[in-house]
């Protein structure tokens, strides 16, 4: 290889003034790359100072690449007054091309950071920890991404060979493992569909698939809840997107039906008054401090109907609805409600109904009963 760009020769076909014409070009182009540096630097610290943080990284990531480019510049121009043989001078050129090359890519790697930067902005505006997930990723995925393309810009064009066939071959391992992967890309691109759609958020309460819980953790492949039972339940992303979800954590109040029983032999009276009775409850302020149910809502009002006869019972159904929707909350509310019925049906004589059997008997006073014998005639 050394007989092949004449590096013997090479010697004797330059005089010591091209020699050090090189060197020269060298030093000044170390210098040049020091200085401007040193520029870059101070207008990186200005930036910064101002709080100019994406400008403070577009200015400082410029500082190692300037640096090479100059000096490959000078490199250039010292090699302009030195005599090479084709070979060699091929060989000098295609490596200034490589370094100036690896001076682009090497800033464009760096400019990613500018790219992180903006992302973290957008995602500390969000509630979601996924999307800080994704970040480190995508910053990753990137700089992998602008390596490979530096690598085929040098190979196909610095050296000139020929890299059809290497994608050929990257294409066919790349389906591979793709087929051997596609659960996972699945699950990956499930977590991506999260992220842009927002179904629910980390700390939300959901029902899914017979399970009830708090969403725990929210990952590039499964979905942690953590049920109410206590227990861990880990959902993977492509199921959970293509599922119904019921995010509980997001209503805006609680709805309770209640179904209050009185007894058969409650006048209509008393069951009217029962009726008044469970609307005036409802309408205390005991009831609405220190906790405010919507119960007075135009939307949601509540409602107090006679609404059936059961086979044990007459019913009246009572409906409101409890906001904010803070569970614990909404039961302590709910056991003042029941004691402050419990307390006005006592005082207003309103019996409530249990699962009971009533059997009337002949000769009772109060209920007689008609009984024709059979046989009195005969």
């Amino acid at each position: 290889m050394l007989e092949n760009l004449d590096l013997k020769s090479l010697w004797a076909d330059n005089s010591w003034t091209s020699w050090l014409l090189l060197l020269l070009a060298i030093f000044v182009g170390m210098v040049l790359g020091r200085i401007v540096a040193v520029v870059l630097g101070r207008v990186a610290a200005r930036a910064r100072a101002r709080g100019w943080l994406v400008g403070t990284h577009v200015v400082e990531d410029l500082i190692g690449p300037a640096k090479l480019a100059i000096l490959t510049f000078g490199i250039a121009v010292g090699l302009a007054s030195v005599r090479m043989s084709d070979p060699l001078q091929n060989f000098c050129w295609k490596t200034l091309a490589l370094l100036y090359s690896i001076s682009v890519f090497w800033y464009l790697f760096n400019l990613v950071e500018v790219i992180d930067v903006m992302l973290r902005r957008f995602t500390a505006k969000t509630e979601s920890t996924l999307d800080d997930q994704f970040v480190p990723l995508i910053r990753k995925t990137l700089r992998v991404f602008l390596v490979v393309i530096g690598i085929l810009f040098v190979v196909g064009t610095v050296f000139e060979c020929n890299i059809g066939a290497w994608l050929a071959g990257l294409g066919i391992a790349g389906l591979a493992v793709s087929l051997a992967a596609q659960d996972s890309i699945k699950n990956l691109f499930g977590s991506i569909t999260i992220l842009l759609d927002r179904p629910f958020l980390v700390g939300e309460r959901i029902a899914y698939a017979g399970y009830d819980g708090v969403i725990e953790e929210i990952g590039f492949r499964s979905v942690k809840v953590r049920t109410l039972t206590g227990h861990m339940v880990t959902i993977p992303n492509s199921n959970i997107v293509n599922d119904p979800v019921e995010n509980i954590g997001r209503r805006k109040s609680i709805r309770r039906v209640m179904n209050v029983t009185i007894t058969y032999d409650t006048s209509r009276e008393k069951i009217e008054q029962a009726v008044q009775i469970l609307r005036d409850i409802l309408e205390e302020d005991d009831l609405r401090e220190p906790i405010h149910p919507v119960i007075d809502g135009d939307e949601f009002p509540p409602r107090v109907y006679f609404n059936d006869y059961n086979t044990e019972s007459l019913n009246i159904l009572l409906i409101y609805w409890f906001a904010p929707p803070a569970y614990w909350d909404y039961l302590d509310h709910a056991q003042r409600l029941n004691l402050r019925i419990y307390e006005e049906f006592e005082r207003a004589g309103i019996e409530f109904a249990f699962p009971t059997q009533t059997v009337y008997l002949a000769g009772d006073p109060k209920r007689e009963l008609a009984v024709q014998m059979l046989g009195k005639d005969m």
